[in-house]
């Protein structure tokens, strides 16, 4: 007798979802992929500043490094589909890649446009059955096995000619042996990554640790001077992020003042950090540290400050301090280490070259939180790793509920990881709910 083809119904058409549908097809199953927007991919869509930087190619090893939360979860679903895995079958389904600095890999296009399509391709070829304007509003399990699905449409499907209420949605039900949860965390709410299921997986008896913004600016105490440096970007600048009196963070790379604070590349990963290490400590002050020039040592940069003096000797410190200090910097310094900016340099005492050093080297700032959900690029926290089983994402709580992608408790760096950790969970999920 032929076995019969499992039902599986995937929640979430963003890259966890697309994979684990392509996956479980792939494997046998008859897949159902539900998305509530219009269109899948949403959140891909403007990931990497539109251009989808879709996966790092550093080896497994230092992958894990990168990884904020709980990084031994992941080491199952990496394993099983890494890097180049995921770029394997990107480039299988059309869409070319090139690698960049500091291993971020993009489409050649440099349009994320072409990632989804090459995923929507994949979708197609494995026949998963799409289902857009779709919301599930409840997930039953049914008392012997499998899943009851109530799902609400939104609009007229004209493929499956659903006739809408007067409400303008209509409720059906959906039968599945399996159900995959890949329905994001809370940050771009627009996209529809807006944590309204978590009450669906607490519904199942799963924990949600808390939500927090992740890969976020950083505000800051010292609005004003942040004001009056808007729009300066700093390249290959160190910081530093300390939390009361130990330092939590360390990194090197690209930051931007805003109106508000700090962001960047350097500045996201640390926010990160800063996230995860607070919890708990919420009462000790937290301060950013930038060293505007790592390559000298203290003892250079004195030496090369002296230079300056010598050759500039009868000119005011604030027309000298330009050659040391990019942009809007050199308006706000001297305020900063206390030396004016009409005093001439051949005045300057060797004192107060050395708080002119100090500055340079530990420009130091209170950070006072986050923005908002609106300008997080992820969320920290979701279903608690320790119900789910790691090896195959399936709920320990529940047999035949499986989770993949930013829903759960994991977040990492900025660079292509937690992208990557989309694809390897969804791969996984996909694979295992198939079996």
């Amino acid at each position: 007798m032929e076995k019969t083809k499992k039902t599986i119904a995937v929640i979430g058409g963003g890259a966890a979802g697309m994979m684990a549908a392509i996956t479980a097809a792939r494997n046998g199953a008859e897949v159902i992929l539900l998305e509530k927007n219009e269109k899948l991919g949403k959140k891909l869509f403007i990931t990497g500043k539109g251009r989808c930087n879709l996966t790092n190619t550093c080896e497994n090893e230092e992958f894990f490094s990168h990884v904020v939360s709980n990084p031994k979860f992941l080491y199952s679903s990496i394993y099983d589909f890494d890097h180049y895995a995921v770029m394997e079958l990107v480039e299988e389904l059309g869409c070319p890649l090139k690698e960049e600095r500091g291993g971020r890999v993009f489409p050649v296009s440099d349009h994320s446009w072409d990632v989804i399509n090459a995923m929507e391709r994949g979708l197609r070829q494995a026949g998963v059955d799409v289902q857009l304007f779709t919301e599930v509003r409840q997930i039953l399990p049914k008392r012997d096995s499998g899943f009851r699905l109530q799902i609400a449409k939104t609009v007229l499907d004209n493929q499956r000619k659903v006739t809408v209420s007067k409400s303008g949605t209509t409720v059906k039900e959906l039968l599945a042996d399996a159900v995959i949860v890949t329905t994001g965390g809370h940050s771009y709410a627009t996209t529809g990554s807006d944590g309204s299921f978590d009450e669906q997986i607490k519904a199942q008896g799963h924990t949600m640790t808390e939500a927090r913004t992740a890969l976020v600016p950083l505000v800051l105490r010292e609005e004003d001077e942040c004001r009056a440096l808007q729009g300066l970007a700093l390249k290959n600048v160190e910081a530093k992020l300390f939390l009361g009196k130990k330092e939590i963070y360390s990194g090197f790379g690209e930051m931007l003042y805003t109106h508000f604070g700090v962001s960047g590349p350097l500045i996201l990963t640390a926010s990160s950090v800063y996230q995860k290490r607070r919890v708990g400590k919420e009462s000790e002050a937290a301060r950013l540290v930038i060293n505007l020039k790592p390559a000298l040592t203290e003892e250079q940069l004195d030496a090369r400050i002296v230079r300056e003096f010598d050759e500039n000797k009868n000119k005011h410190f604030g027309n000298v301090i330009g050659s040391l200090l990019p942009g809007k910097l050199r308006d706000v310094f001297p305020d900063r280490c206390g030396i004016k900016a009409d005093r001439m340099v051949n005045g300057i005492t060797k004192e107060e070259r050395q708080r002119m050093v100090q500055c340079l080297k530990h420009l130091e700032y209170e950070v006072t939180g986050t923005r908002d959900f609106a300008e997080a690029i992820i969320t920290q926290g979701g279903v608690n790793v320790k119900e789910i089983n790691p090896s195959t994402m399936e709920s320990k709580l529940i047999p035949g509920l499986y989770f993949a992608g930013e829903v759960i408790d994991v977040d990492a760096h900025t660079g292509g990881y937690n992208l990557q950790i989309a694809w390897s969970t969804g791969h996984l999920a996909g694979a295992s709910a198939a079996e």
